[in-house]
């Protein structure tokens, strides 16, 4: 009897806590009213002043939000944009153009941007701002960010994130957005639609 109960708590332990990460997964990936806007991307990145402008008609972006501190969720996503971009042919990588913008200003440098990016291919481009112009950037990708303190790590500090690729054209437009995943079968779908493959 008294191990039935044990169990009975033990379930209902599990049971609340799903609840809590669900509710949490929720509220950090609820998009607004009327989802995400995207829009103009300007920022001072690994490449100069970078902006969505800058691509040609055929090209298209693929956006992440992260940081590089970042230990599972940014190493992963960027893996898997990698992955992609070695399958593509020469002429399908010309018209992909990977950006990861920083949500950690206060680290990442755009030197150490420029490291980190250059990990995942030549053509992966790192980009940051200021906390205003990556407060007004996110509220327009529906992208939900925090600060997190840890003050018993290292890191003294990580970053949730909202952890979705975004695919735009120069004109900010979102063509998809595509959840995370560590394999990299819905990027690779997604680009294949848009490129028209």
């Amino acid at each position: 009897m008294r191990r039935q109960r044990i169990w009975m708590g033990l379930a209902a332990l599990v049971a609340v806590a799903a609840l809590g990460v669900l509710y949490g997964y929720q509220q950090l990936h609820r998009a607004g009213e009327d989802g995400p806007r995207g829009g103009p991307v300007e920022l001072p990145s690994t490449q100069g002043d970078f902006s969505l402008t800058q691509l040609e008609d055929d090209q298209l972006a693929v956006l992440f939000f992260g940081y590089t501190y970042c230990p599972d969720v940014c190493p992963m996503s960027m893996s898997v944009m990698r992955q992609v971009m070695q399958g593509l042919d020469e002429e399908q990588r010309r018209r992909v153009v990977p950006l990861l913008v920083s949500l950690d200003p206060e680290r990442d440098t755009l030197e150490r941007l420029d490291e980190y990016v250059g990990f995942f291919g030549e053509a992966f481009i790192g980009a940051s701002g200021s906390q205003e112009q990556l407060e007004e950037l996110t509220r327009r990708y529906d992208v939900k960010w925090r600060r997190v303190e840890a003050p018993d790590s290292a890191m003294e500090y990580t970053i949730d994130h909202t952890s979705s690729l975004f695919l735009v054209d120069r004109d900010g437009k979102i063509l998809q957005r595509v959840l995370y995943s560590p394999t990299p079968h819905a990027l690779r779908a997604a680009l294949e639609q848009e490129l028209g493959e």
